[in-house]
């Protein structure tokens, strides 16, 4: 086999823990979705096991990414990404603004309008998140500190520290994320809802 089709589909396995990985969901979840079984989908992560078309067709549907993408295939030249929504549950959808696993990823969020009353699911991970809003107004719970965000204001934190991002009862709220490691070097913070300035 030739080195350049190795060294891709030893690839795949990596690239299919971090798909996984950033939709928050259990292998038992994925194996549910795509009716591969928990077992092969962990060896295929592991890279114990290479994927089979029958396999990567099911897994990229299930991811919301093309097969070139699953393979990091070659571009073709032509720079535009296909951008394909995920909806989520909750009425939200998120469209991948990057093509490439690892390093740092972009997105834009639309989240449906929010309740102001709403205890949020506080969640953590490791790296880097930066958010700049497009439209409406972000709720974004930080640690202790509940925050609104204006078109235009931006925040930057370690994704460390517990977080919760919403819209508020008065509509929908567009915004870019830019999630990684390398986030940090963002430093544009924004004045919590109080009106005291950090």
């Amino acid at each position: 086999m030739d080195d350049n089709l190795d060294r891709t589909l030893d690839a795949v396995g990596p690239r299919l823990r971090q798909l996984r990985q950033r939709r928050n969901i259990t292998l038992t979840d994925l194996a549910e979705e795509t009716g591969i079984s928990v077992s092969t989908l962990s060896r295929l992560e592991a890279g114990l096991r290479r994927p089979t078309l029958e396999q990567l067709l099911p897994l990229a549907r299930a991811h919301s990414v093309t097969i070139d993408e699953l393979v990091d295939a070659p571009l073709t030249g032509d720079p535009r990404i296909n951008l394909r929504p995920i909806a989520a549950g909750d009425g939200s959808t998120i469209l991948p603004l990057t093509r490439r696993p690892g390093g740092i990823q972009a997105y834009k969020f639309v989240l449906p309008a929010g309740d102001d009353n709403r205890v949020p699911d506080l969640r953590t991970h490791e790296g880097y998140d930066w958010v700049y809003v497009l439209n409406g107004t972000l709720r974004l719970v930080l640690g202790d500190d509940n925050l609104t965000l204006q078109p235009g204001e931006a925040a930057e934190f370690d994704t460390r520290t517990p977080h919760w991002f919403g819209a508020t009862s008065a509509g929908p709220v567009e915004f870019l994320s830019l999630i990684g490691r390398q986030g940090e070097r963002a430093h544009v913070r924004t004045t919590p809802k109080s009106g005291t300035s950090q």
